[in-house]
């Protein structure tokens, strides 16, 4: 057994030997060949609002095509309740867990701006990207020098309106400005007992009260971002809305219930007009049939500045992804003119790149046989020409809502004067904008 020691040790240095070559081989031969190794798909996620279920198959389709193009990225959807995203990316973006696009308001976002949150596309998207979509539009997304989001949908407020009501009330057409509503409103209440409008006054709701100074010709801020609303203008448009309320043509529950109110009396056949979006005129038809026969639309009201509201939906890319040229490219693709003309036909909206807007408005053009929904859409697409975001991205802008909104509250309650309300509102955001 000793004899046969020093053969295994000799033995084994030969085996390590031959074992070293082989090695020595194949590393040579990978150096002088590469081996080719695949590369994992990276993933996207994609965050909506509320578009489960009806635009699954849309988005299905969009995904698919998007994977197909760019076999290197995987895009993961996933849809959230309306009323709980804004809490759920605000908890995501301080975990710093966010999606890699996100689709929000550009009010909101604005919000998040202000923290550096999002993407500057000034510094990513090419120019002729950028030149793509309706200039106002993409200028709707800015915040100081920064551009946070990629335009998509849009939609243009209308005025549905109930003819059964107007006749009754001996009225002929459907108001276009806040005074003739005013007139139309107090004559339906006289005539019929009824209800003109539902408007809301909740701070947490609509903004369109907020857009109605603007169009009643009141600056909100001034260069500095300080209050300018107490002005001629604004005492003016603090008494239409005061005035109409102490007067009893306003329901009573405009201080506390939210835009969902109105559609509920519209449907009821309670108020003679709403102001809406063309892609409401679907539910409609399948929620209150019978209002939906007598209905009609007209162009959105306004006041002496002509002034006509335009709302935004745009994607934003948070800083935090770790796939920010997947996420350009998926938002890129998700706005370019073709799908966008493909998802303003499927959910009735306004696309925002030019070529898609003008080729959306020479199909509205053509169609024979309008149904009512199509003549809600062609209002809407004529009317966006002119139309624009009434009030620019604000950090604050929530807050502002509140303060004018309890200020308004006050006046119509009958706790403080107009001048009062107006006076204390500006205190209040100057002393916030201060803190």
């Amino acid at each position: 057994m000793k004899l046969n020691r020093p053969w295994r040790s000799l033995k084994h240095v030969l085996m390590f030997g031959l074992i070293g070559l082989i090695l020595s081989g194949l590393i040579s031969s990978c150096q002088s060949y590469p081996l080719k190794t695949a590369r994992f798909p990276e993933t996207i996620t994609f965050w909506t609002m509320q578009l489960q279920p009806k635009f699954t198959p849309y988005f299905t389709d969009l995904i698919a095509s998007f994977e197909q193009k760019n076999p290197s990225e995987i895009v993961q959807w996933v849809d959230i309740p309306w009323n709980v995203m804004e809490s759920k990316i605000l908890t995501a973006v301080s975990a710093n867990t966010a999606p890699d696009v996100v689709n929000l308001n550009p009010n909101f976002a604005s919000l998040l701006a202000s923290k550096n949150a999002w993407v500057n596309l000034n510094d990513v998207v090419t120019s002729t990207v950028q030149k793509r979509y309706l200039p106002s539009i993409w200028q709707a997304n800015r915040l100081g020098t920064q551009v946070f989001g990629f335009p998509w949908y849009l939609t243009t407020r209308i005025t549905l309106y109930n003819q059964t009501i107007l006749q009754q009330a001996g009225i002929d057409r459907a108001p276009a400005t806040f005074s003739e509503l005013a007139a139309a409103a107090r004559l339906i209440k006289q005539k019929t007992g009824k209800y003109g409008f539902f408007v809301t006054f909740s701070p947490s709701d609509s903004a369109e009260v907020l857009e109605s100074l603007v169009q009643m010709g009141v600056q909100l801020l001034d260069d500095k971002g300080e209050a300018a609303f107490n002005s001629p203008a604004g005492k003016a448009a603090f008494h239409y809305w005061v005035d109409l309320y102490q007067e009893g043509v306003l329901p009573p529950e405009v201080l506390t219930q939210g835009h969902r109110q109105a559609i509920e009396l519209y449907q009821a056949g309670e108020i003679a007009f709403l102001a809406t979006g063309p892609e409401f005129f679907a539910s409609l038809e399948k929620n209150a049939p019978s209002i939906a026969q007598v209905s009609a639309a007209a162009p959105q009201i306004t006041g002496q500045t002509g002034k006509m509201n335009v709302a935004v939906m745009n994607l934003v890319i948070p800083r935090s992804t770790q796939n920010q040229a997947g996420a350009i490219k998926f938002a890129e693709f998700v706005t370019n003119d073709e799908n966008q003309l493909a998802f303003a036909k499927a959910a009735n909206v306004l696309p925002s790149t030019k070529k898609a807007v003008e080729q959306y408005r020479q199909e509205l053009a053509t169609l024979t046989n309008a149904t009512p929904l199509d003549q809600a859409r062609q209002v809407s697409a004529q009317q966006l020409a002119g139309a624009e975001v009434l009030i620019p991205p604000i950090a604050n802008l929530n807050q502002l809502k509140r303060i004018i909104y309890e200020s308004l509250g006050a006046a119509m309650l009958g706790r403080q004067s107009v001048d009062d309300a107006l006076a204390e509102a500006a205190r209040l955001w100057n002393q916030n904008l201060k803190g």
